[in-house]
């Protein structure tokens, strides 16, 4: 059975892994302190704090950002639920606008037009790695005095004209979830502008507590639990060693899909591939949408029978705005007809480093096979 993604540890990692226990300091310490300091050297020394997930850092880069009750952001109604889970949580309003379908990412031209007087961030999203238009963004934000918090929890590695997703930018949030292209089991950081934002990070990170000498305490603000632990940061740090060999994997894979496909361009029933993007993506996934009107069975009938032929896909992601939760807060069925339609045929396929060259062409034998199986 192919998984759709294995993280890739070697022996050296879980060897460190070891030492770090034994050393007898496993919550935040000494690791924590240099898988921050490698990480600003990463993204252009910008100020850089690691946090348990990279969901909390998305909430944080909010409260840093100063939104609240009243305030609106927009964001993506196609993404991972935490990403309008965390407007909700600061008491701000998500404004939702819909996707553009070749890139599967807000369509920023939607968002222009969602603007309102009580919006006071954007909250964009770069699906499966493929970076949102930078330049356009920021202009955008600029022209409507914005603040601008990426949820780059994918995009670790991408780039924009050349320059890393995270050395530009206000805001920047990314996640070190298993699935990430690289891991800290769970985990995230976020890359700030100033040390100023660095500190508040530090605040909203433990309680919101603040230090002085040796036995001074005060609390000014309410924080949370959210620090990683130094065996979480050890595994980050080996991971960011192997980054670019992870990275060049997967963008080999993902030519391999390209080509694969190619050869059966003609018996593919309407399929939607990604965008062709080995410039900026880091490749994170590689998802496909079928086209439901050239199939009499539904997405989840799809993947029952790729399981059956020996392949895991999974699903990212539903459209947010039908969850409950949001309908209950007034999002119905047809408000965001693209994210619709993406969210209820996208299928995401194998795609990590450890695969072989061979599982590019059996996922797509088997998926090109499955399609015939269930064809109009």
């Amino acid at each position: 059975m192919l998984p759709f993604t294995r993280p890739t540890i070697d022996e050296a990692t879980i060897a460190a892994v070891g030492e770090v226990l034994r050393s007898g300091w496993i919550t935040s310490g000494p690791q924590v302190k240099a898988f921050e300091a490698e990480l600003s050297d990463y993204f252009g020394q910008r100020p850089v704090r690691v946090f348990n997930s990279g969901t909390c850092t998305m909430e944080i880069a909010l409260r840093i950002a100063g939104i609240g009750a009243g305030d609106e952001v927009i964001t993506t109604p196609l993404s991972w639920v935490a990403t309008a889970n965390v407007i909700l949580e600061t008491g701000a309003r998500p404004v939702f606008a819909d996707i553009d379908l070749a890139t599967r990412n807000i369509d920023l031209e939607k968002v222009e037009r969602a603007v309102t007087k009580a919006t006071r961030a954007v909250l964009p999203v770069d699906l499966s790695g493929l970076p949102v238009d930078r330049t356009r963004l920021y202009q955008l934000a600029a022209s409507h005095h914005l603040r601008v918090v990426e949820d780059a929890a994918q995009s670790f590695g991408s780039l924009w004209q050349g320059r890393l997703i995270g050395s530009i930018g206000d805001l920047v949030s990314i996640s070190f979830h298993a699935n990430k292209n690289i891991t800290s089991i769970e985990g995230g950081c976020l890359v700030m502008n100033d040390d100023a934002e660095a500190r508040l990070a530090e605040q909203y990170r433990l309680q919101g507590v603040v230090r002085s000498g040796r036995d001074g305490m005060d609390v000014d603000l309410v924080g949370g639990k959210y620090n990683l632990t130094d065996v979480a940061a050890c595994v980050g740090r080996a991971q960011l060693k192997q980054f670019r060999a992870f990275r060049e994997r997967r963008l080999a894979l993902a030519r391999m899909y390209f080509e694969a496909f190619a050869a059966y361009r003609q018996r593919l029933y309407g399929l939607g591939l990604p965008v062709a993007d080995f410039e900026n993506t880091n490749w994170h996934m590689f998802q496909v949408v079928l086209n439901e009107a050239q199939l009499r069975a539904p997405r989840a009938e799809i993947m029952a029978a790729m399981e059956a032929r020996g392949i895991m896909t999974g699903v990212h992601y539903p459209a947010i705005h039908l969850f409950t939760l949001y309908r209950r807060l007034g999002w119905k069925e047809g408000d965001f007809p693209n994210a619709e339609y993406v969210g209820r045929n996208t299928l995401t396929l194998p795609l990590f480093p450890g695969m072989k060259d061979d599982d590019v062409g059996r996922v797509v034998e088997a998926l090109v096979a499955t399609l015939a199986e269930f064809a109009r």
